[in-house]
């Protein structure tokens, strides 16, 4: 049995804040059972100018905030998923949109840098994003091998692009931190995460960013976990807090052997030539 645990915020400005306030979730849990959980998207600083995390972009695993999420997962015995935030780029006008999953021993497992940018235009107060301004975006597609399952990273707008996921392969466990504005989410939130675990037949733990930012910033709340047949297993809707599902990894073999998807998918990159 696996603990799923994802944490629904509403991220301000302010480091320090933040993640105190992921150190409060964190407190609270019991860990009986093996526990992943995963933070959403701009967990430790949103609501600001977008050039603000360039300003406190970090050096990899060493700065402040990178500090704080291994000593975290270390002290709470818990593998931890953080969301994300920025790491120094290759250049100095960028940062990556960096994704850690950490291990119960406080040790980085793997990195995912955002791979899909969200330069959209959206009918909300802020009306244009343009996320590849200041972020350089990934290229590397990140599965990871653990003692709990396989475990798929991705993150908001890459929930869109399905390409993604089937580059994965199997996973046991997809986690998608978001920050899913208002108004698409409202439209596409549901229906887009949980496609994802239908067709990957996979649990799916995706935590949102919620309520109203500094920044008049609009995000969706919904924070979801959801099961490989596509059930909604928790969900909290808007107020910050945890969301949680105890769940048999196994669950998901009878199902793919009763509907082999994977092995029926003749687009797959093993199948065409």
């Amino acid at each position: 049995m696996v603990n799923l645990v994802a944490v629904q915020m509403t991220s301000e400005p302010d480091v320090d804040v933040n993640l105190r306030f992921v150190e409060q979730q964190l407190a609270q849990l019991d860990t009986q059972e093996p526990t992943l959980v995963v933070l959403p998207e701009c967990f430790a600083c949103f609501g600001t100018r977008d050039r603000s995390l360039l300003e406190i972009a970090e050096p990899r695993y060493t700065g402040k905030i990178g500090q704080a999420m291994q000593r975290m997962a270390k002290q709470y015995g818990v593998y931890l998923v953080t969301g994300t935030f920025p790491l120094q780029a290759d250049t100095d006008d960028k940062f990556t949109a960096s994704c850690l999953l950490v291990g119960p021993d406080g040790e980085i497992i793997d990195e995912y840098k955002k791979i899909h940018l969200f330069d959209v235009s959206v009918k909300d107060k802020t009306g244009s994003y343009q996320e590849s301004r200041y972020t350089q975006a990934g290229d590397k597609v990140v599965v990871c091998d653990t003692p709990i399952g396989r475990i798929g990273l991705a993150v908001c707008y890459d929930v869109r692009f399905t390409g993604l996921f089937n580059a994965m392969g199997d996973v046991d466990i997809l986690v998608l931190p978001a920050a899913f504005t208002r108004y698409t989410g409202n439209a596409h939130w549901h229906t887009l995460v949980r496609a994802r675990a239908i067709e990957k037949q996979c649990f799916v733990v995706a935590p949102n960013q919620t309520g109203d930012h500094a920044n008049d910033r609009e995000t969706f709340g919904h924070s979801v976990i959801y099961s490989p047949w596509g059930d909604t297993l928790a969900e909290r809707p808007i107020e910050p807090g945890l969301v949680s599902a105890v769940v048999n990894i196994s669950d998901r073999e009878q199902l793919k052997q009763n509907m082999p998807v994977a092995q029926h998918n003749q687009f797959r990159s093993d199948f065409v030539k």
